[in-house]
C-alpha cells in the first residue's frame, strides 16, 4: 500500500512540554485557555512553572473568549521549507487577546479552520482587525488558527 503525504502533513508541529501540555489538551477540545497564577490571578503565556509576579508554583488554566485583534503580521516568501513554500506567500499573524491584551499568540489568518495558509487575500490583512480562534487538526494535534470577525 502506498501513502502520499500532503503539504499540510509536513508542516512543523508544536512539541508540547510539561508546562504547555494543558494548552494543547484544551485545544484538542476546541478551547483556548491560558495559564493563570492560582495565588495572584495574573495570566501568563507562554506557560511556565512559576509565576513571574509572585513566585507561586500554583497555576490553573482559564478559558478565553477566543477573540482578539491582529497586533502584527508578516508574509513569508520562499525559500522556505518545502511544505510551506507550496503555500507561499502566506501570512503569520500575532494576535493580542481581547481577554488579556498583554498576551499575544502567533498563528495564521485563514478563511476557515481547514483552509490552506494562503487562503486569505493579503489585502485583507491589517493591524487591529478583529479575529477569533478556530482549531484545525494537523498531524494529530489541534492547532489554533484565526479567522476574521464579520463586521
Amino acid at each position: 500500500m502506498t501513502t502520499t503525504s500532503t503539504a499540510a502533513d509536513e508542516l512543523l508541529l508544536p512539541v508540547p512540554d510539561e508546562d504547555g501540555a494543558p494548552f494543547w489538551e484544551y485545544a484538542a477540545q476546541g478551547e483556548l485557555r491560558v495559564q493563570a497564577c492560582a495565588a495572584c490571578g495574573r495570566l501568563r503565556f507562554p506557560p511556565r512553572p512559576c509565576c513571574p509576579h509572585c513566585r507561586s508554583f500554583d497555576s490553573e488554566w482559564r478559558r478565553m473568549s477566543g477573540r482578539g485583534r491582529i497586533w502584527s503580521y508578516v508574509r513569508p516568501h520562499p525559500p522556505l521549507l518545502p511544505a510551506y513554500a507550496a503555500q507561499a506567500p502566506y501570512n503569520v499573524i500575532l494576535v493580542e487577546l481581547a481577554d488579556a491584551p498583554h498576551i499575544r499568540l502567533a498563528g495564521n489568518l485563514v478563511t476557515s479552520a481547514d483552509a490552506p495558509l494562503d487562503s486569505v487575500d493579503p489585502a485583507r490583512l491589517r493591524i487591529g482587525a478583529r479575529v477569533h480562534v478556530v482549531f484545525t487538526e494537523t498531524g494529530g494535534m489541534a492547532v489554533p488558527r484565526w479567522i476574521l470577525e464579520k463586521s
